[in-house]
């Protein structure tokens, strides 16, 4: 097993890319980054309560139910 450590080897293998392979992989760093978050705690929300008026989530719940529970078993 190679004693290095793995950011000194990554920036190795890095240093051997071409400039445009670089920005793909800094690229592809962002986004495994960005996947670490795991979203917002619901009290950090509690100020949104209300701003929906019951009509406008009745037209969502209805948009949901006609468009999102809708299975196509033809789709696979």
């Amino acid at each position: 097993m190679d004693t290095m450590p793995i950011r000194q080897e990554i920036l190795k293998e890095i240093d051997c890319l071409p400039p445009h392979i670089q920005k793909r992989v800094l690229d592809f760093a962002r986004i495994l980054r960005s996947t670490l978050y795991e979203g917002v705690p619901g009290r950090d929300l509690l100020r949104f309560a209300g701003s929906i008026s019951p009509a406008e989530g009745e037209l969502m719940n209805r948009a949901i139910e006609e468009a999102c529970e809708q299975v196509d078993p033809g789709e696979w």
